[in-house]
């Protein structure tokens, strides 16, 4: 009996052994990994209207992300492309690729509540980021605080992240402005199997501004492959205007 009681208690021993940068490579590369494949639906709500996109996204390593919209009608074929730094998007009604520049990365993505670094992953809590645990006392969670570097262009002078020890799944992130005031929230849901992850496949983003009280964006994956042969000619300007 004593030896069963200590085989059952490993698994959370040696969780909490993790290092901060071990749990936040983690949270990084949930969606990522070393490359990945996902259908999702984007459901934007403000207080006066509503509107779905239907989106495919490519990602290959930490670098390179491809987002297409298929749906609905009138933005199907606009596609954005993140390679290292830099990130376009294009236009098929005007025929037009249109490039980004870094004073842009923090705004909105489509009219959503994310921004375009939210999407494309410029930046990462591994990378761009400085973290460390807080609340180290509660035995069920990981609460990790991660500030920017001096060098990381960034809207948030923190974000904490909530983290389920037992299987390593984020349950909640808080990101705070320059005046350490919570302005905005989101909250992953709704864990299912896809592409032989268990993943939160509900993202629900809401910001806590007064103007924008009400307002939120849920991401809903409906599909994602992870670990796929992926070319790196699905990440170049040319590969922006490709019929999908």
């Amino acid at each position: 009996m004593k030896f069963l009681v200590i085989f059952l208690l490993l698994p959370t021993a040696f969780a909490n052994t993790l290092s901060v940068k071990e749990v936040m490579e983690k949270f990084d590369k949930l969606y990522r990994s070393t490359s990945s494949y996902c259908e999702i639906d984007m459901l934007v709500e403000t207080k006066n209207w509503k509107r779905t996109l239907g989106l495919k996204i490519w990602t290959k390593g930490m670098d390179n992300t491809l987002i297409h919209i298929t749906s609905p009608k009138k933005d199907a074929g606009i596609t954005t492309l993140r390679r290292d730094k830099l990130m376009w998007n294009y236009f098929p009604k005007i025929n037009k690729v249109i490039k980004i520049p870094p004073s842009m990365m923090m705004g909105q993505w489509m009219g959503s509540d994310f921004n375009n670094d939210d999407l494309v992953k410029e930046n990462t809590f591994l990378n761009d980021y400085r973290s460390k645990f807080i609340k180290e006392e509660d035995k069920e969670f990981y609460f990790i605080e991660s500030n920017p570097k001096s060098e990381t262009v960034s809207l948030w002078s923190k974000v904490i992240t909530k983290i389920k020890k037992s299987d390593m799944l984020p349950i909640e992130q808080s990101f705070y402005d320059e005046k350490g005031v919570k302005k905005r929230i989101m909250e992953f849901s709704k864990i299912e199997q896809l592409g032989g992850k268990l993943l939160p496949t509900t993202l629900t983003l809401k910001p806590l501004s007064k103007n924008k009280l009400g307002n939120k964006t849920v991401i809903i994956y409906h599909k994602a492959q992870f670990n796929l042969p992926i070319k790196d000619s699905t990440f170049t300007r040319a590969s922006l205007q490709k019929r999908r």
